[in-house]
């Protein structure tokens, strides 16, 4: 257990942002379901657009600290390749 007053306030202040970058990450992920999903079902146009829209929701992460650079970056990667493959 914390002793002093600076490591108390540490473990409020970290069960504080795990419960926000918990909410961030799980909003990505439905970002990229909604593009797998839209793959799935065939339909392109509604891939591309929610293609589009988790692009800025990926990058969001990688600047909030919740998501790795090359992580974002392998997801956008792929599922556009997947996207453009529906041709």
């Amino acid at each position: 257990m914390a002793n002093t007053p600076q490591a108390k306030k540490r473990i409020r202040r970290n069960d504080r942002r795990a419960e926000i970058n918990g909410a961030r990450v799980s909003r990505i992920r439905t970002f990229v379901k909604r593009v797998e999903s839209a793959l799935e079902s065939g339909d392109k146009s509604a891939a591309e657009t929610a293609l589009k829209a988790m692009q800025p929701e990926l990058a969001r992460g990688v600047a909030k600290g919740v998501l790795h650079k090359n992580t974002a970056s392998r997801k956008f990667s792929r599922l556009t390749k997947r996207v453009l493959a529906l041709g």
